[in-house]
């Protein structure tokens, strides 16, 4: 008997017939696959969340990116932070004025209230742990730095670091007593270190005005500090140009303007001081007071845009205005002591 199928049935009816006129033979599956991989570009990568991503997407994705608008500069709350430099300016320079060989309390009361002042605007705004811990010790600090100021045999800088060290290490062992607290104290340390530090450079103003011609020292440098902030914010209000950075309401023209206006000042005032003082060297040390102080009020502000990008909550509004020209006189003074022994 034969076999009810053939053995041609096995075979590929299409492998014996000649491929058509126009082109290659039809292909099998896989080559039609293949076929949709060509016209789609190749193979697609997965993004992470599992969809295909391709590469006009991607670019369409850059184009909708758009850049922030530079931050609007508050005209009046500029000038009201000027305002606020030269009456603090002033203050300090008529204080000093009071101070003598034995009455140096008023001078010292008012340094006291501008360290509190300090203590209390620069906890408020960085919160560094053990908040209350940190105000105690800075405003006990101030009380030491001003009496050990006064007390010292001779009027030098060296016992005012020794307690500025204690300070912080009081600072620091409070904040390790709990384990919340204990956990960001490395992250805080430069933070309770500059309130600290701070606190104890207003009390240099007490050992320079025990120093011959130190008293108009302080006149020269707290005038040019206090003429170069109040310049440079109210040159903000005016215009903030050019804009030294789109988060930061500040611009180069104030910086500049009131470091220079501030070396003007104190060389006019360094022509009507006595001997030593010359309007050369008056010139020499309101330049590096007006500059410390003015660069001290702007990192400040990138300190303040930093944290409200990072997406901290804004603190007490009158804290963080004051602590521009708070720390720019925190600087101003050490630089003042330093001047007078260089070239005094």
């Amino acid at each position: 008997m034969f076999p009810s199928s053939s053995s041609e049935t096995s075979r590929d009816r299409w492998a014996d017939e000649p491929p058509a006129a126009g082109g290659a033979a039809p292909s099998a599956g896989p080559a039609v696959e293949n076929d949709e991989r060509s016209r789609s570009g190749g193979p697609r990568r997965l993004r992470r969340g599992g969809s295909p991503r391709r590469p006009d997407e991607a670019l369409d994705g850059d184009d909708e990116e758009e850049t922030e608008p530079p931050v609007e500069v508050r005209r009046q709350l500029s000038l009201a932070i000027a305002g606020f430099a030269a009456l603090l300016g002033l203050g300090l320079v008529l204080g000093a004025h009071t101070s003598g060989p034995d009455h140096r309390l008023p001078f010292t009361v008012v340094v006291l209230t501008v360290q509190v002042l300090f203590v209390l605007a620069w906890t408020m705004v960085t919160r560094p742990p053990a908040l209350a811990v940190v105000l105690g010790v800075g405003a006990v600090t101030a009380l030491v730095a001003d009496v050990v100021a006064i007390r010292s045999a001779e009027a030098r800088l060296g016992p005012l670091l020794y307690v500025a060290i204690g300070g912080v290490l009081v600072a620091i062992l409070g904040q390790l007593v709990r384990r919340v607290d204990r956990v960001r104290v490395t992250d805080s340390l430069r933070t309770t270190a500059t309130i600290v530090f701070g606190v104890v450079a207003f009390a240099t103003l007490i050992v320079l005005s025990r120093i011959p011609a130190g008293t108009q020292a302080i006149a020269v440098c707290l005038t040019a500090g206090a003429v170069a902030i109040a310049v440079a914010r109210a040159t903000d209000a005016v215009a903030a140009w050019p804009r030294l950075a789109p988060q930061v309401p500040r611009g180069a023209a104030g910086v500049v303007g009131g470091a220079m206006v501030g070396t003007l000042v104190g060389a006019v005032l360094g022509s009507y001081l006595v001997t030593p003082f010359t309007p050369t060297r008056a010139a020499i040390i309101g330049l590096a007071a007006a500059v410390v102080a003015v660069l001290a009020d702007l990192a400040v502000s990138y300190a303040e845009a930093g944290r409200l990008m990072a997406g901290e909550l804004p603190t007490v509004w009158a804290a963080r205005h004051v602590q521009g020209p708070l720390g720019g006189f925190a600087l101003a003074a050490p630089a003042a002591y330093l001047m007078c022994r260089l070239l005094l």
